[in-house]
C-alpha cells in the first residue's frame, strides 16, 4: 500500500489532485476554527468545557467538526447543503418539472444543482439566525453564565449571519472544486474532514470521563463495528449478464459475459445523513415555540438520543430514506431496456420485463438487510450513551464509522482506478 501511494505521488496530475485536495482541506479547517465576528472566544471556550456538546446539537456539532459551538465562520457546515440536496430529490419524485429535469442529462442536473444551490442559502439564513438566537437567548449552552453576545445589537446580528451565510457558501465551492479538480467526492470529503477533525478528542474524553478499562472496550468494540462495516460496503450480489453475438456489417461482435454489481449497502451512507437531518428539523422550529405543547413534546423525546420514540423514528427514517434512494438512483427498467438494446440478457431470465421484475425483486431483498444494517449501526452511539453514559460524540458511533469508512474505501478506490490506468498496483491488492 505505501509502495502504491509513492507511486501515486510519482505521477504528476495524480500528485497534483492530492495536493490540491489536501490544500482545499486545510482551508476547510481553517475557517472552521476561525470565530465569527461579534463571538466572545473566551467566553465560547469555557461553555464549552462546562456544559460539554452533549444534547441536541450534539451531532451537528460532529458534523461541523466543532465548529457549530465555536461558533466559527464554517459553524453551519455542510449540514445546509445535505438538507437541501434531501428536499430537492424528495421534490423530484413529486414535481413533473423537476422529474423533466432530472431525464434531461447534464443540462437538466446542471439547473437541479443551480436549485440546490439557492435553496441551500436560503436554509443557511436561516439556520444561522436560530442558531444565532440561541446563542443570544442562552440556550445553545444551558445553565453557563458566560455572556456568549457582548454586542447583541441588530447590526451585529446582521453580520453574524451574512458571515455564517457566506461561510456555507464557500463551503459549498470549496466541494464543488474538490469534486472537478481532486480526488473523490468534494461534499462527502468535507464531511469525512470534519468527522476525523473531532474523533480523537472525543475518543480521549471517554479515557477521561470512564477510565482505561472502559476506553480498551470501547475501541475493542469499534474495531469490531469498523470491520462489520468494511465487510458489509464490499459485499455484493453479482448478477450476470450474457451478451449474444451479432453480425455489424462484417464484423462479429458480442458473446462476452460479464456481471451486474449489486451492493448490499446499495444507498451508501446518504439515508443516514437524511434521517439525521430531517429529526433535527422538528427541533429547530421547536425552538421558536417552546411553551407550546408540541414545543414541549418534541423537546422532551427529541432532545436527546436515549428517549426510546427518538431511536424508533431514527432507525424508521432510515429503513425508509433507504428505499427511497435506492428507488431513485438504480431503477431496474432502464437497466432492462439497456440490456435489452445491446443484446444482453440475464442467463434463465427472459429479456425486457421479466429482466426488470427480476431485478427489482433482487434490489428489494438486498435492501431489506441494507436498511436494517444501516439502521442498527447508527443505534450503536444511542445504545452507548444508555449504557456508559458516553456522550452522544461518542466516536465510534454509526455515523461517523458509516461516513469515515464509506468515504474512505471510495476515495482509495478511486486513486486506484486512476493508478490502473497506469498500470500500477492499487492500494487494495
Amino acid at each position: 500500500m505505501l509502495t502504491a501511494f509513492a507511486r501515486a505521488f510519482r505521477t504528476p496530475d495524480l500528485r497534483r489532485k492530492m495536493l490540491f485536495t489536501l490544500g482545499i482541506i486545510v482551508l476547510f479547517r481553517l475557517g472552521s476554527v476561525v470565530p465569527t465576528p461579534g463571538i466572545d472566544v473566551q467566553a465560547v471556550n469555557t461553555c464549552v468545557e462546562q456544559v460539554g456538546t452533549t444534547g441536541v446539537y450534539g451531532m451537528l456539532n460532529l458534523f461541523s467538526g466543532g465548529a457549530l459551538l465555536q461558533l466559527a465562520v464554517f459553524a453551519l457546515g455542510i449540514m445546509p447543503y445535505i438538507t437541501a440536496s434531501i428536499i430537492l430529490q424528495l421534490l423530484t419524485v413529486v414535481i413533473p418539472r423537476l422529474e423533466a429535469l432530472k431525464k434531461e442529462g447534464q443540462a437538466g442536473q446542471t439547473k437541479i444543482t443551480q436549485y440546490t444551490r439557492y435553496l441551500t442559502i436560503g436554509l443557511a439564513v436561516l439556520q444561522a439566525t436560530t442558531i444565532i438566537s440561541l446563542a443570544r437567548g442562552g440556550q445553545l449552552f444551558p445553565n453557563c453564565p458566560e455572556e456568549i453576545l457582548p454586542d447583541d445589537s441588530i447590526a451585529t446580528i446582521a453580520l453574524m449571519v451574512l458571515v455564517m451565510t457566506a461561510g456555507t457558501a464557500v463551503i459549498m465551492w470549496l466541494g464543488e472544486l474538490i469534486t472537478d479538480r481532486g480526488v473523490g467526492n468534494g461534499m462527502s470529503l468535507l464531511i469525512f474532514t470534519q468527522i476525523i477533525a473531532t474523533f480523537p478528542s472525543a475518543l480521549w474524553q471517554i479515557r477521561v470521563e470512564q477510565g482505561w478499562p472502559t476506553f480498551t472496550i470501547v475501541c475493542l468494540v469499534g474495531l469490531v463495528i469498523v470491520a462489520l462495516v468494511v465487510f458489509v460496503e464490499q459485499s455484493q450480489r453479482r448478477i450476470p449478464v450474457q451478451y449474444a453475438k451479432r453480425m455489424v456489417g462484417r464484423r462479429m461482435y458480442g458473446g462476452s459475459s460479464t456481471y451486474i454489481p449489486l451492493k448490499i449497502n446499495q444507498a451508501g451512507i446518504i439515508p443516514v445523513i437524511f434521517a439525521s437531518s430531517l429529526l433535527y428539523l422538528p427541533l429547530l422550529f421547536s425552538q421558536f415555540n417552546q411553551e407550546s405543547g408540541w414545543g414541549v413534546w418534541i423537546q422532551a423525546n427529541f432532545a436527546q438520543g436515549d428517549n426510546w420514540i427518538y431511536m424508533i423514528t431514527f432507525f424508521a427514517l432510515i429503513v425508509f430514506f433507504t428505499y427511497f434512494y435506492v428507488s431513485i438512483t438504480f431503477n431496474p427498467k432502464d437497466v432492462a431496456d439497456n440490456m435489452k438494446k445491446y443484446g444482453g440478457f440475464i442467463p434463465g431470465i427472459r429479456a425486457g420485463r421479466p429482466t426488470e421484475e427480476y431485478l427489482d425483486y433482487v434490489l428489494t431483498r438486498l435492501t431489506a438487510p441494507g436498511s436494517v444494517y444501516l439502521g442498527l449501526i447508527s443505534l450503536v452511539p444511542l445504545v452507548a450513551f444508555v449504557l456508559i453514559n458516553a456522550n452522544q460524540n461518542f466516536p465510534f458511533g454509526g455515523t461517523s464509522i458509516l461516513i469515515m469508512v464509506g468515504v474512505g474505501l471510495q476515495t482509495v478506490q478511486q486513486i486506484e482506478s486512476q493508478l490502473q490506468q497506469r498500470n500500477y498496483e492499487g492500494f487494495l491488492r
